[in-house]
């Protein structure tokens, strides 16, 4: 294929030399830029001098683990307020407990081993969709306390500081953004997100998102439960 300004870039990082090399030549063919690291140590070097659009990040490896790599480049982000690669992470665990934990520490997504090639595909492709900014968010700026969000840019301010958000909670702020004070389904969030979550991913999602915006969880203000529907964003 023909390579293009427009391709996606990304990074496979797994100790297993056969599936990192199979992976390469399968996203390598479905028309993606594709570079690889053996483990935690090897990616950040990479992505100290190189800029990629998607991570695909193996859990269990020796040394420091996904989970530990993943916690660390969110963290990063959100210290400096850059923009954070988006993380799919793999593994052969398929505890709800480990997905969550990933979810948790700022990974995207979560996909369990051994998977269909075509379901890596349709979730790295979801993840990307996500990443990209919505031009046709219909409010300019919501006021939210002492917080602000611009639906458009994608950028949640206290004062002048930048709050990160990961690409998943961008997407979900931004859906209660361009309809505030409409309720959401959890059933209807997770369809808009774009790929195939739990209800309980949704919770933790609102969950993470609130503490973003300064919410008390226990009587949320901004970000507010609404019974047997979903959740609703009630700005000032």
């Amino acid at each position: 294929m023909t390579t293009s300004s427009l391709q996606s870039r990304l990074l496979v990082v797994d100790d297993d030399r056969r599936l990192r090399e199979l992976l390469v030549k399968f996203l390598s063919e479905n028309d993606f830029l594709v570079s690889s690291a053996a483990n935690a140590a090897e990616a950040r070097a990479y992505l100290a001098s190189q800029s990629v659009d998607l991570i695909i990040l193996d859990i269990m490896m020796p040394g420091e683990d996904g989970l530990s790599l993943t916690s660390s480049l969110t963290e990063k982000g959100r210290d400096s307020g850059s923009r954070v690669v988006p993380i799919l992470l793999l593994t052969a665990r398929d505890q709800v407990d480990d997905r969550i934990q990933g979810l948790d520490v700022g990974a995207d997504d979560y996909l369990t081993k051994p998977f269909e090639p075509r379901e890596l595909l349709a979730r790295i492709k979801a993840i990307l969709r996500r990443a990209v900014p919505l031009e046709d968010a219909a409010v300019s700026e919501l006021t939210l306390g002492d917080y602000r969000f611009n639906p458009t840019t994608g950028v949640l301010n206290k004062g002048e500081e930048v709050v990160f958000l990961s690409s998943t909670e961008l997407v979900l702020l931004k859906i209660l953004a361009q309809s505030p004070r409409k309720p959401f389904s959890r059933e209807d969030l997770a369809q808009r997100i774009g790929h195939r979550v739990s209800e309980r991913t949704i919770d933790v999602q609102i969950t993470r998102l609130r503490r973003k915006i300064g919410d008390d969880p226990r009587q949320p203000r901004y970000l507010q439960t609404v019974r047997h529907i979903g959740y609703v964003l009630s700005p000032d």
